[in-house]
């Protein structure tokens, strides 16, 4: 490593008599280069530059078109969606207006057959309670017949003796044979 600097070193002590050198005095080489570079990258770098700059803001320009055309057709989808939205909401509220009515419909029929029930029920109730009241009529009728015919049979069981108790057999056998020849002949 000590023999490339010193190299360098010794190529700062050539003498300078018209030939190419190196000019190891910094302060007095930089600015020179400085601008020899500079001069020769905006000569050569001012079309490429310029060609960089032109495709980016050909790409910035388009990316804005694009991004207008993407907007144009958000804000038309938008209305899209407004416009079905109202209509979605109003029929909504039609069939929100149509449910009530057909609860206030159904709400109706349910009572008018809830009262049609309550009458036929009320009806049936009323029959069920003629006919108890037929039947125990019937039975006290039955009871109290039963207990006249116990009592005439008491009576006339005391009254009779017995030839009037065959006479009255006989005459009543008669009278069922009577009977019973005038169905036979029918």
């Amino acid at each position: 490593m000590k023999n490339i600097t010193d190299s360098f070193i010794s190529l700062g002590y050539w003498p300078s008599a018209g030939s190419f050198g190196l000019n190891t005095d910094i302060l007095a080489t930089n600015p020179i280069n400085l601008s020899v570079v500079l001069g020769v990258l905006i000569f050569f770098g001012k079309g490429v530059l310029s060609d960089l700059l032109d495709n980016r803001k050909d790409r910035i320009l388009k990316t804005i078109r694009n991004s207008e055309e993407l907007r144009e057709g958000a804000i038309e989808q938008l209305e899209k969606a407004r416009y079905r939205l109202r209509k979605v909401e109003m029929e909504a509220d039609q069939f929100r207006v149509n449910g009530y009515s057909e609860i206030e419909r159904e709400k109706l029929n349910l009572i008018n057959s809830t009262y049609q029930t309550l009458e036929q029920l009320e009806n049936y109730k009323n029959e069920t309670i003629r006919f108890e009241q037929q039947r125990a009529i019937n039975r006290v009728r039955q009871q109290v017949f039963q207990q006249a015919l116990q009592g005439a049979l008491g009576t006339l069981n005391s009254c009779l003796n017995n030839e009037l108790h065959l006479r009255t057999i006989t005459t009543n056998i008669g009278m069922f044979g009577t009977m019973k020849e005038k169905q036979i002949t029918n």
